[in-house]
């Protein structure tokens, strides 16, 4: 078994389960996580202990096959141990960097404007696969002080193995991170996003929306034939009521699709008064995309409409276009390009 798939707690039932002291299972997660140790001899616990955990588990690597350096970002494309292919890309901001990291190997979600989603999905990607993608990343960028669940594949429809990977990164005799540094995305599993409401889930939620109507989200993202707009928007209002969490809705703007300033009023009231808040994200287009971004002045007109219905909205920074790092093109580029 890949050892970064143990949680605290799984550490702490197999130690009890071979009859040793569930504090066995801090240091061996001090070890991995806060010392770095990358193989059983590199453990910071006896050789007994290293004996028994060498019977049931193993440190895999992460093969690393292409990365595109820009000057905000950076992808990397890595090969897991069965051959199937998964992105990871750290985005550098003045304060440090943050890394986004996939969770599947392709994705079922088939939203029109997303090239990961051209790629059906494979399998889902264990908590130690996610982790490793983190763990890689560190080691060229030790000032990381965020983390993105955004790349390749939905979260929420690898719900289990994603809640143990986040329960890693907030361990907090491990990498310790924030749960306020730590945002999980998804495009609208409905029961899903009722189960992290009802277990109390500490980090952040974003929601992938792009589209203010049924009509238009139900074109663009088929998952709104299943959980369309007032059934996703109680879920997530209902989520952020309930842990007093805000919560973004993140808006590809896609140009002479849902850039209208119609749509920017239509959005505002499905908003109404809630504590959520939206991400405009400029289209980042590719060769052979049917959809481009709108210009500066359109989307800062879509801008004025929220704003003006006292919607709170941000503007991401574009990060990553010199290097193809809209989710999932490096791995589509790859593929495409014969590989």
């Amino acid at each position: 078994m890949n050892i970064y798939d143990m949680t605290y707690k799984k550490f702490c039932d197999f130690f009890a389960e071979n009859n040793e002291k569930p504090s066995r299972a801090e240091a061996v997660m001090t070890s991995l996580y806060r010392e770095g140790a990358d193989s059983l001899e590199k453990l910071s616990v006896s050789e007994k202990i290293k004996a028994m955990l060498s019977e049931d588990f193993h440190f895999p690597s992460l093969e690393c096959i292409d990365i595109s350096d820009g000057e905000t970002a950076v992808k990397y494309l890595f090969r897991l141990a069965d051959g199937n292919l998964v992105e990871t890309v750290l985005m550098r901001h003045e304060y440090g960097g943050s890394v986004c990291v996939s969770t599947q190997a392709g994705c079922n979600m088939g939203c029109k404007f997303c090239r990961s989603g051209r790629l059906k999905k494979i399998r889902n990607l264990t908590a130690g696969e996610i982790v490793q993608q983190v763990l890689f990343v560190k080691k060229h960028t030790p000032s990381l002080t965020g983390i993105s669940v955004m790349g390749i594949g939905e979260p929420l429809d690898n719900f289990d193995n994603v809640m143990d990977f986040v329960d890693i990164m907030l361990y907090p005799k491990g990498l310790s991170f924030a749960p306020r540094k730590i945002t999980v995305s998804t495009c609208g599993l409905v029961p899903e996003i009722e189960r992290l409401t009802a277990e109390h889930f500490p980090c952040n939620l974003a929601v992938s929306l792009h589209a203010p109507n049924d009509i238009l989200r139900s074109d663009l993202m088929p998952v709104n034939k299943a959980y369309p707009l007032p059934v996703l928007m109680k879920a997530v209002k209902d989520f952020s009521k309930k842990l007093n969490k805000r919560v973004a809705l993140e808006y590809v703007m896609i140009k002479d699709v849902n850039d209208s300033v119609v749509n920017a009023a239509e959005l505002a009231e499905l908003i109404g008064d809630s504590n959520l808040y939206v991400n405009i994200i400029r289209y980042n287009s590719s060769e052979g995309d049917i959809y481009e971004c709108p210009d500066f002045e359109q989307i800062m007109r879509f801008y004025d409409v929220l704003k003006k219905n006292d919607i709170s909205v941000t503007m991401r920074r574009e990060l990553g276009s010199s290097v193809n790092a809209a989710c999932g093109q490096l791995r589509s580029d790859y593929i495409n390009n014969g590989n």
